[in-house]
Order: C-alpha cells, then sequence, then structure tokens
C-alpha cells in the first residue's frame, strides 16, 4: 500500500456528518495520527488521510469489516485515477 488515503464507506445514515467525522477520527487514531477526516453530508460514505502509508495499512487491515455506528464499515485505499482513461480524452483520426 502506497496511499495514506483511506475510503471509508457504508456509514450510518443516522448520525450527523460533522459527529461522525469526530467519532472516525478517534476511531483512526487508534492506529496512528489522522491528518484529515471528510464525511460527505447527505452520504454514507467519507474519507480519512493517515500521516503515513504504513499508518493507513494498518487501520485498512483492522477497520474493514468493522462495525461502526450500527454498520460494517469498508475500508479501502484510495488509488490514483489512470491516465488516458475518463472523460475528456481526444483520439486523433
Amino acid at each position: 500500500m502506497q496511499n495514506r488515503k483511506l475510503f471509508v464507506g457504508n456509514l450510518s445514515h443516522c448520525v450527523a456528518a460533522a459527529e461522525e467525522a469526530e467519532q472516525l477520527k478517534e476511531l483512526f487514531s487508534g492506529y496512528g495520527d489522522v491528518m484529515h477526516v471528510n464525511v460527505i453530508k447527505g452520504k454514507r460514505f467519507g474519507f480519512v488521510e493517515m500521516s503515513s502509508a504504513s499508518e493507513a495499512k494498518r487501520a485498512k487491515q483492522e477497520l474493514d469489516d468493522y462495525e461502526f455506528n450500527g454498520c460494517h464499515i469498508k475500508v479501502n485505499e484510495i488509488r490514483p485515477p489512470r491516465r488516458g482513461y475518463g472523460f475528456g480524452r481526444r483520439r486523433n483520426r
């Protein structure tokens, strides 16, 4: 794992985004220094940035499928987008 940013999915719909962000920060801080937490308001996912890739890897291994606020959260590494794929790419003919 090379990235220190994690996607956290399947968050509870019953907890306010600001409150859940603080709870996620507390949960993930048990695996290292949390640099930033962003829970998307109105959605059931968010992002956690750890201070190092090794801390992110450990948090992912320990917290994927962990029960948090009544839901089993999914934790995955955020991968950089592939170049050359997606919208806006033009082909020369």
